[in-house]
């Protein structure tokens, strides 16, 4: 049979991802990322050691990232992006640009790291004033809210889980309720930190729900590299990726957050098995109507019309 009609494969733009041993959302990385663009993921050895500072610190060593860059030339990507967020600001801004020095020395190819696509974000959106929402413990927090001090963001409310393994499970109404105790006195924008923490089907809801625009470890992440190489990430009405979604919902700060929603897909990925509970630091909360399972269960997703004005207060 001849085939020579086909005229394919067609070319592919490469990106290298360099990702922690404990990384599992693959999937979600790919979902922002346009059908012309391949992900060349590899990851760092493995160490012993639960989410910390020390861990921080041992996957993010520049003999270690020198190593993965070398191992991703091989299929010769356009830019290089280490997807780890706690992995790129343990060291401050300065060790941030060291890491990035230290991937570009060794593949001469563009790199970035997730800190630093999170700064380059936020001075996309013009947001000086930040709340934070991360899985991690109160230490590796509070090295989180240095960075962004360091770098002239103010951190100016956060919530986080306190968890040490498997934050991979951590399901969509646990990022959701983390961000609403997060955003008060009213920040210019919302970052879900940790590139292991899935937020992607929660993003759009929590902008049309919050009034701000949400940033996410692995939004930041993907948008940052692409653009490198001159391509747009794609995604459902976020404002980071989508000027009309900064036009709509997510610019009307000064609108009163509507009903709570959880995003479809919320149940699917079902309780975090062996997940310990919010940190002692988080005042709990009244129940609200509508946020238990039976009231998500076969909730519509909000509509996205190309007039944002006609999007419906959730």
């Amino acid at each position: 049979m001849d085939v020579s009609f086909l005229g394919g494969p067609h070319p592919q733009r490469g990106v290298g991802v360099v990702a922690p041993f404990d990384f599992a959302l693959d999937r979600e990385l790919w979902r922002w990322v346009p059908d012309d663009v391949s992900l060349h993921l590899t990851r760092t050895p493995f160490v012993p050691v639960e989410v910390s500072l020390d861990l921080a610190r041992l996957v993010s060593e520049h003999e270690t990232l020198r190593e993965a860059v070398q191992a991703l030339c091989a299929v010769a990507p356009e830019v290089v992006a280490y997807a780890c967020t706690s992995g790129s600001f343990v060291g401050g801004t300065g060790g941030e640009r060291a890491m990035c020095a230290a991937m570009e020395l060794s593949g001469e190819v563009p790199s970035l790291t997730t800190s630093g696509a999170l700064l380059e974000a936020l001075e996309e959106l013009g947001a000086r004033r930040v709340a934070v929402v991360t899985p991690y413990t109160r230490s590796v927090t509070d090295s989180l809210e240095a960075f962004l001090g360091e770098a002239g963001i103010e951190v100016t409310g956060r919530s986080y889980l306190g968890l040490t393994r498997e934050i991979w499970r951590v399901p969509y109404r646990d990022v959701v309720d983390m961000a609403r105790e997060a955003v008060v006195d009213a920040p210019d924008a919302l970052f879900i930190s940790c590139t292991n923490l899935p937020t992607y089907d929660v993003i759009p809801q929590l902008e049309a729900e919050l009034r701000m625009p949400v940033l996410s470890a692995n939004q930041v992440t993907v948008w940052s590299a692409l653009r490198r190489i001159g391509k747009d990430a794609v995604g459902p009405y976020q404002a980071l990726l989508d000027p009309v979604a900064r036009r709509g919902p997510a610019s009307m700060s000064s609108l009163p957050p509507g009903p709570p929603v959880i995003p479809d897909g919320a149940t699917e990925l079902g309780s975090a098995a062996g997940v310990p509970g919010p940190s002692a630091e988080r005042e709990p909360e009244p129940a609200v109507a509508g946020t238990e399972p039976e009231a998500a269960e076969g909730a519509e997703p909000p509509p996205f019309p190309d007039d944002p004005g006609g999007l419906p207060l959730l």
